[in-house]
């Protein structure tokens, strides 16, 4: 049964000003930025407390209200990191020592916490959200005398205090003393009714210990008074309902749980057991199919659609879920005879009976007549095993080892958004970003451009020397600049490049050649998706200018879309070919050209990066190339090069943040995406809230 994620929260946190002595500028940018905070427009908010930083860079203020952004936003490493500025700059902000403390407490650093809180509590001893959440933390760290200590401390400054009830029943939870942490509980309700918590915490009580669902349920149905957006309380309800016979209404609190948190894999996973129970077979399925494509590992999932692929006769795709299973468990008897079985029923006689005689070569080694292997019950014992070992740490998970986290990561570039029509605000800038459904994608490449198209958030627009004396020449049709990704050109602005590929037409044939003259009509081409002509202009302006950097970008920007072209053409091919034999040496044909065009567009930027050392977007589009060919440790290493020449290039903080996520390093990876999202990187908020538990 699932309870509340997180039991411990920031409830509030004070705006105090704290007497800047700032010129009026700079004070007028964070006034602006903590009207932002106000409004929850937690990403403008950020912007303008950068500026701040920069001009300001000695001001703790700045830093302690972007921290409070970023806490808004659940990047805990960055809002720890910006509340440690603060205070290294001011050590007498009570709210700095508040908003690190709760950020280590989220990050599972109790011990910091603590110490955090402490400091607080020097210079504000009566403060009630530092004594509440120092508890918990004492608690978390099985330091029940201090945890006690700190609650009565509470309890003296405010008998009715609900919250340190709560406390207290958590506290008594974690020692196995059910009966206080129910008294507790009681006393809490008794002093308010709107805390939802005390209702969940009671309900588990109630469930783990007496098997009183009908009291769990009284509760359940409190908390969803209280917070009717939260689907795991509709989780939990459904499981009491289950548990009461109540299947309609269990079936109905699932399918509400999922109209508010689609991508719960606790609701389909649940559903589709009671979806199984019922008889609607197809349908079960279709819940276990989204958990496995969610969570691979998820073994109780495969197991359960592997016996339903069985019992509605898709014995195909049995074999492959037994398949999986026997790769687990090679012991499991009684799975090669439920593959031996499916694959006799799909007519692989000889398949079946090699499944059999393995079946019954584990019987005779065991001295067996039947299957006493249940790999089930072997994966549930574990579920609780670590459930309960979760419990007695507090609410937090064992460490994630690096292949988990490479896992996790990767089951986010694999779920697909079903939804074909996007709700106007799951576009926006504005609020709790971290919540907005997006698809994990890394930055794009630099490429060369006539149209500028600039972060509406932070305004930076990017540029390199060459470019600047390129356009101080006046000889080309547009001003030059440096874009990423590609932007789209309307019908106008088509035309336009069309018109300048003709004069070039002209120009080149009545005029001795110029290397100026092939790099503006190469970029034409690129601009209007021919890269092959823009090639052969690259190549062209080299061999009249061999040390034109801006013809080797532009020949890799080149060699780049021709890349995607093929990889877009082999995603739409037709699945129809004549046979097998025909179509691996095309597929080998095709990769081959794949990777060509790769090692031409590394080759392209070696020669830029060679006659233009401190070319930042050469060095990114390299890392790129790195990671598109899996070489995600040079990737890294272009990445860094790129954030030491240009400090404040986003892109390339969130590029190496997921390129470390990719190898199982969370620290550097939230650290880089913390990164990136402070520079204005809407989407690291949302991987940071999906990798950071």
């Amino acid at each position: 049964m699932l309870t509340k994620y997180r039991r411990f929260a920031l409830l509030f946190i004070l705006l105090v000003a704290m007497g800047a002595n700032a010129q009026i500028n700079t004070e007028q940018v964070v006034n602006i930025g903590r009207n932002a905070l106000y409004f929850e427009d937690y990403i403008l908010a950020i912007q303008y407390f950068n500026q701040a930083i920069k001009a300001k860079p000695f001001l703790a203020e700045p830093y302690f209200y972007r921290s409070v952004a970023k806490i808004s936003l659940e990047d805990y490493r960055g809002a720890e990191q910006d509340a440690g500025m603060a205070i290294e700059r001011n050590p007498f902000i009570v709210d700095a020592y508040q908003v690190r403390g709760v950020s280590r407490q989220n990050l599972g650093d109790f011990k910091g916490a603590v110490e955090d809180y402490d400091e607080g509590l020097k210079l504000m001893p009566e403060d009630k959200n530092l004594l509440i959440n120092r508890a918990v933390c004492h608690t978390a760290l099985k330091n029940y005398d201090e945890a006690q200590q700190s609650f009565d401390r509470l309890l003296q400054l405010d008998r009715r205090n609900d919250r340190a009830y709560i406390g207290l029943a958590q506290m008594n939870l974690a020692r196995k003393d059910t009966a206080a942490a129910l008294d507790n509980l009681n006393h809490g309700i008794a002093l308010s009714k709107k805390n939802a918590s005390a209702y969940v915490m009671r309900a588990e009580i109630y469930t783990r210990t007496r098997h009183d669902f009908e009291s769990a349920l009284a509760d359940m149905d409190s908390a969803i008074m209280l917070e009717p957006r939260y689907a795991g309380f509709f989780i939990n309800r459904a499981f009491m309902k289950y548990n009461l016979d109540d299947y309609f209404g269990a079936m109905a609190d699932y399918d509400y749980a999922l109209g508010l948190d689609p991508a719960s894999q606790e609701a389909h996973f649940n559903r589709g057991l009671l979806r199984a129970e019922v008889g609607d077979n197809n349908k079960a399925i279709s819940d276990f199919d989204f958990v496995l494509k969610s969570n691979p590992s998820n073994f109780m999932a495969l197991y359960n659609r592997a016996l339903l692929h069985m019992r509605t006769g898709q014995f195909r795709d049995a074999v492959n879920d037994f398949t999986a299973i026997l790769k687990k468990y090679p012991e499991f008897e009684a799975g090669y005879m439920a593959r031996g079985e499916a694959k006799r029923r799909m007519g692989d006689i000889r398949g079946s009976e090699a499944d059999m005689e393995k079946a019954m070569a584990i019987f005779r080694r065991n001295k067996t007549h039947v299957s006493t292997f249940n790999p089930a019950e072997i994966e549930a014992t574990a579920a609780i095993k670590k459930a309960e070992q979760r419990a007695l740490n507090g609410g937090e998970d064992e460490p994630e080892t690096a292949e988990e986290i490479m896992n996790r990561f990767n089951t986010l570039l694999t779920v697909t958004d079903n939804e074909p029509v996007k709700p106007e605000y799951a576009n926006r800038q504005r609020g709790h970003v971290q919540n907005d459904n997006i698809e994990v994608e890394p930055m794009p490449m630099f490429t060369l451009s006539y149209y500028a198209q600039d972060n509406k958030l932070n305004g930076k627009t990017h540029y390199i020397r060459e470019v600047g004396d390129i356009n101080d020449l006046k000889q080309l049709p547009g001003t030059l600049t440096i874009v990423s990704g590609e932007p789209q050109l309307d019908a106008d602005a088509i035309q336009q490049r069309f018109r300048s590929i003709e004069y070039y037409n002209s120009l080149l044939v009545a005029a001795t050649p110029r290397s100026i003259d092939h790099f503006a009509r190469g970029l034409d081409y690129l601009l209007v998706k021919n890269p092959e002509a823009a090639i052969v202009d690259a190549d062209s302006a080299l061999a009249l200018s061999p040390q034109f950097m801006l013809a080797y970008l532009l020949r890799a920007d080149a060699h780049y879309m021709q890349y995607r072209m093929a990889q877009a053409r082999d995603e739409n091919a037709p699945a129809t070919v004549s046979s097998a034999t025909e179509t691996k040496p095309l597929t080998m044909l095709r990769q081959r050209k794949d990777v060509i065009e790769l090692d031409l567009m590394m080759k392209d930027l070696d020669s830029a990066i060679k006659l233009s050392p401190k070319n930042v977007y050469a060095h990114f589009n390299k890392g790129n190339v790195y990671m598109l060919q899996g070489d995600y440790t040079s990737a890294i290493s272009c990445y860094t090069t790129a954030v030491e020449l240009k400090p404040d290039l986003a892109e390339a903080y969130y590029n190496r943040g997921l390129m470390y996520l990719r190898l199982g390093n969370k620290t550097q990876g939230v650290n880089d995406l913390s990164k990136a999202g402070e520079l204005g990187i809407l989407p690291s908020y949302n991987v940071l809230k999906r990798m950071t538990r």
